[in-house]
């Protein structure tokens, strides 16, 4: 089976350079550092030993940060190396001006370029994020004798049926792993189906959080949210937006001051979506700090990363996208944290776990449609959900967590 993956995964590199145009084109490739993903470096290796952490793009990244704060602190470890495959995770991980950390774009699982990689980089450890496995780069580690560990594994039980149509190709690929730690208990046991051996589940290291986390919202602007009845659709997705925005509308006949702050998932899609909320008359701003906005304001649209932290600390109404449609939801802590109570459509499979446990503390709310969403928004606008002890405790459990994390996979 390994032979028809990389049969495959040739004639994808065959095409890649039409797909990297095209990817281009949308403005989800780096012009200047694409030839990455065809083993051409643009970062040199330290001396000494470097450890090589994966994840597909910015949740999976921004999981691990807490972990790689306390892998600076280790003298022992000279370099560590970020891999993602998009152009927003490479852009997070600048944020946390991290010293010893370098980021690359993930190569193309393809031999002669991931044994290029392997020469280059020679990593002490790999470490692969939540659910991205590449059978070719397992294999080639496994060869070389480079131990390769899952962390935060998360297996749902739609990848888990895919894998099991070819369950002897997925039993030699879960069982190169030399750890694989899992983000939950469901993942844990769909691991063992898959093969994988030395399994430990510790908890989601998405419930701890960075040593650094700072927030700074522009004074002008905090004050313009604060004269408002605010609330904010975060991390949405293609056709949210305009459910958020039909909300709006409704919620505006009983909330004439009402302000919807809307941060895209993608902000490639920024312009797109303001065309969109135009055609419905609303009065859309884009996140410009030091551009005076307009006192007729409906919607605020957010068109840079790593600014939600921002608002969920003055805004306690949250709806989390990525679960109206099909995909799945989108981690809810990171809002939860700054107290905000959050709200989510019926498709929320990517953090079952956490979102059960959200719901026995009355933190997260399920609404089904854009009416269900409405009024409910009509209850929570004039509720403050902040609860400090209940933060307390998150925090808590997220330190718990880090630590045994980093106690079984440090050097």
């Amino acid at each position: 089976m390994i032979l028809i993956y990389r049969t495959l995964i040739n004639i994808i590199f065959v095409i890649s350079p039409l797909i990297i145009i095209l990817r281009l084109i949308k403005k989800k490739e780096d012009l200047k550092r694409f030839k990455e993903k065809y083993g051409f470096f643009t970062k040199k290796r330290s001396e000494g030993i470097l450890l090589w952490f994966h994840g597909a793009s910015v949740g999976e990244i921004q999981s691990i940060i807490p972990l790689l704060e306390k892998f600076e602190k280790d003298k022992r470890i000279n370099q560590i190396l970020i891999t993602s495959n998009t152009i927003s995770s490479s852009k997070i991980i600048k944020k946390f001006n991290l010293k010893k950390t370098i980021h690359q774009f993930f190569p193309i699982d393809t031999d002669f370029i991931l044994k290029k990689f392997i020469r280059y980089w020679r990593p002490s450890k790999a470490f692969f994020i939540d659910s991205e496995i590449w059978p070719n780069t397992i294999e080639i580690l496994n060869k070389n004798k480079i131990p390769t560990i899952l962390l935060n594994a998360r297996i749902t039980k739609k990848s888990f049926d895919k894998w099991m149509i070819f369950s002897s190709f997925a039993k030699s690929v879960f069982g190169k792993f030399n750890l694989c730690l899992s983000s939950s208990k469901e993942s844990e046991k769909y691991l063992k189906k898959l093969g994988a051996s030395n399994i430990k589940f510790y908890g989601n290291l998405k419930f701890s959080q960075s040593e650094k986390d700072t927030v700074y919202l522009d004074y002008n602007l905090k004050k313009f949210i604060n004269s408002r009845k605010s609330w904010c659709a975060s991390s949405t997705h293609n056709t949210e937006e305009k459910v958020c925005a039909l909300a709006h509308l409704k919620l505006k006949r009983k909330y004439k001051n009402l302000l919807t702050i809307i941060i895209p998932r993608h902000i490639n899609r920024t312009e797109l979506i303001k065309e969109e909320l135009n055609k419905l008359n609303l009065k859309v701003h884009l996140h410009e700090p030091k551009k005076k906005i307009p006192p007729d304001t409906d919607i605020y649209l957010v068109n840079s990363y790593g600014k939600t932290k921002s608002f969920y600390k003055i805004i306690p109404n949250v709806f989390l996208g990525g679960s109206f449609i099909n995909h799945g939801g989108q981690n809810p802590l990171e809002a939860v944290r700054y107290g905000c109570l959050v709200l989510h459509g019926p498709n929320v499979w990517n953090f079952k776990e956490i979102f059960r446990f959200l719901r026995t503390k009355n933190l997260s709310m399920r609404v089904n449609s854009q009416n269900d969403l409405v009024k409910t928004l009509e209850k929570t606008l004039n509720k403050k959900t902040y609860s400090k002890k209940f933060i307390r405790n998150l925090r808590l459990v997220g330190i718990n967590i880090l630590k045994k994390t980093y106690k079984e996979i440090g050097l």
